[in-house]
C-alpha cells in the first residue's frame, strides 16, 4: 500500500537561488556565454528545487521552450532562481529565472526564463508520488495557475502528436 501523502509543502521550502561567475570555459572566444552552459546551470538549479521538494531522486522529463532574451558575457554573474510551480502525481514543474549582472556596474538583465518538468523516482527507478505544492503568496498562486495551463497545453500537444504518428 503506498504511503499517504500529507497536505503539501509550501513553495518557499524548496525555492533556491544561485550565483555563478561566468568563466572562460563558459564562453566562446568573443566572450559570449554559450547557451549550453546556461542550460546546464539551469537544469542543475531546477534539479535542486525538485530534490528539495520531493526529497527523493528526480530526473528531468522535459524542458519547455527556451528563449534567450539577452546575452550573457564572460565575467558576468549568472543569477539563477528556481521554484516549484506545480506538482502532479509524480511530476513537478520547476520555473527558472535567469539574470546576468555586470559585477562592475551592478546592472542586472533578465536573460531567460524556462519551465522544466521533473519526475520523482522510487528506489527501483520508477515514478513515485510527490507531496502536493502549497502556493501561499499572490505570485506563487499566479505561477501555479499558469503552470496548470501549460500542463494542459502539453497534454493536448502530446495527444495531437500521437494522432499524427498513427496516421
Amino acid at each position: 500500500m503506498p504511503k499517504k501523502l500529507g497536505p503539501g509543502r509550501p513553495v518557499s521550502d524548496s525555492a533556491v537561488a544561485s550565483i555563478r561567475i561566468m568563466m572562460p570555459t563558459d564562453a566562446n572566444i568573443r566572450g559570449n556565454v554559450f547557451g549550453g552552459s546556461i542550460l546546464k546551470y539551469m537544469d542543475e538549479i531546477a534539479a535542486v528545487a525538485a530534490f528539495r521538494h520531493a526529497r527523493r531522486n528526480v530526473v528531468t522529463a522535459s524542458i519547455d521552450r527556451m528563449d534567450f532574451l539577452a546575452p550573457v558575457y564572460l565575467g558576468d554573474l549568472l543569477i539563477l532562481k528556481a521554484s516549484v510551480n506545480y506538482v502532479g502525481k509524480t511530476s513537478m514543474e520547476i520555473g527558472v529565472r535567469i539574470e546576468a549582472e555586470n559585477p562592475l556596474t551592478g546592472r542586472t538583465t533578465h536573460t531567460a526564463s524556462c519551465f522544466l518538468t521533473y519526475v520523482a523516482l522510487d528506489a527501483k527507478g520508477r515514478p513515485t508520488p510527490v507531496e502536493p505544492i502549497v502556493p501561499v503568496t499572490r505570485e506563487e498562486k499566479r505561477r501555479f495557475r499558469e503552470a496548470v495551463t501549460r500542463r494542459r497545453i502539453r497534454q493536448v500537444e502530446r495527444a495531437e502528436l500521437r494522432k499524427l504518428s498513427v496516421d
